[in-house]
């Protein structure tokens, strides 16, 4: 039964806001991971350094879409540290909260569970001990702000780690900020993943802290790079070749791009991709499932919950391969009763198009098969 919100106006301004609940002396977690379901990210929105710079701002309609289409729960990307002040204590925007608080009570209207993200504070990746302070500041601020929320609003408290932020900087810096959230909020679930852009390679040296119990690991899944983000702006002039389908090998040799040809590592995937066929071709199914095995296996040793928070191919790609794709991942996440959310709703990668103002039909059926046509 959904809950009834209670609407604030402030200055303008809607804050969605609850009764408190009481808050348990535990958490079951596995269930506050399995809750998780099947996901979507909201992605290019609150995340660019002004929402609506990158062409996409969240709106009260996603959210009725999203449920509707059989979706669970939404993670939220958030750049928190273009909207904070630079110096002590450092103080987050009031408006930019209320806008976060107006997006938590849609999602919580529509029975969507929400994942508020720490997304794209790129400066923590260069300098770590330089923003530390800075960044537990404002996991502070956010736990006082949603502690009454109830148990469907998890905490992701930081995208991707990479960079200076290495294994060792992370945990220690991971160590203190769950430290200062629990001082304040000892209820809400926690997500945190490991160094090297939340990668499976990098839960190896994740670091909870013992006496932690109510948190979920997360990875993120883009394998091969060299399919889903085929020709993307953003990354190297490496990965700017296009043409890549999925799975290989393809019926004609694709032709490199200069920059392709002049890094290793691109030069010999490709010879792999054009040349072997089945399970040793890097772009099939048997690749898939080998990567998940190693996830599966690093939660079955750990004992802690796992949610694959990323996954997607770029809209590079030909929308056959991107669904066949996005399939395969979905299906082998739930295989290991992984939940998931796609990367993501409505943008370069998105399951729906805001344009036509219609799904994605091909990637909205490989996510959610009852929606086969």
């Amino acid at each position: 039964m959904r809950q009834i919100l209670v609407l604030l106006v402030i200055g303008g301004l809607v804050l969605g806001c609850r009764p408190a609940e009481p808050q348990p002396s535990s958490v079951d977690v596995a269930a506050q991971a399995v809750r998780l379901g099947r996901g979507v990210n909201l992605g290019n929105a609150l995340e660019a350094p002004r929402e609506g710079e990158w062409g996409m701002v969240i709106e009260e309609t996603f959210f009725s879409l999203i449920r509707e289409a059989g979706f669970d729960t939404v993670r939220v990307p958030i750049r928190w540290s273009a909207h904070a002040q630079t110096v002590p204590p450092y103080t987050v925007d009031a408006a930019f909260f209320a806008r976060v608080d107006w997006v938590v009570a849609q999602a919580l209207a529509e029975d969507l569970n929400v994942v508020l993200n720490m997304h794209h504070y790129d400066e923590i990746f260069v300098s770590p001990e330089a923003h530390a302070d800075r960044f537990v500041a404002i996991w502070e601020q956010i736990a006082e702000r949603y502690v009454d929320q109830p148990a469907t609003v998890y905490f992701e408290l930081l995208n991707e780690p990479h960079g200076s932020l290495d294994a060792r900087r992370w945990n220690v810096l991971l160590a203190r900020t769950i430290a200062a959230v629990r001082s304040i909020d000892a209820y809400h679930t926690l997500i945190v993943g490991g160094d090297q852009w939340n990668s499976i390679a990098g839960l190896a040296a994740l670091e909870i802290p013992e006496e932690e119990h109510n948190v979920i690991a997360t990875f993120h899944y883009y394998e091969p790079f060299l399919f889903t983000h085929q020709g993307a702006e953003w990354v190297g002039a490496e990965i700017g070749t296009t043409g890549v389908s999925w799975p290989g090998p393809p019926d004609e040799a694709i032709t490199l791009t200069p920059a392709s040809r002049d890094v290793d590592w691109v030069r010999v995937w490709f010879a792999r991709y054009h040349q072997t066929s089945g399970d040793h071709n890097p772009a099939s199914r048997s690749a898939i499932k080998r990567d998940f095995e190693r996830a599966a296996a690093w939660r079955e040793q750990s004992g802690v919950p796992l949610w694959l928070g990323e996954f997607g191919a770029y809209s590079t790609a030909d929308m056959g391969s991107r669904a066949r794709w996005t399939e395969a991942v979905r299906e082998e996440a739930e295989a290991w009763g992984l939940p998931w959310a796609y990367w993501e709703f409505g943008a370069g990668f998105g399951v729906y198009d805001r344009q036509v103002g219609g799904w994605r039909q091909p990637l909205l059926t490989a996510l959610i098969p009852e929606h086969q046509k």
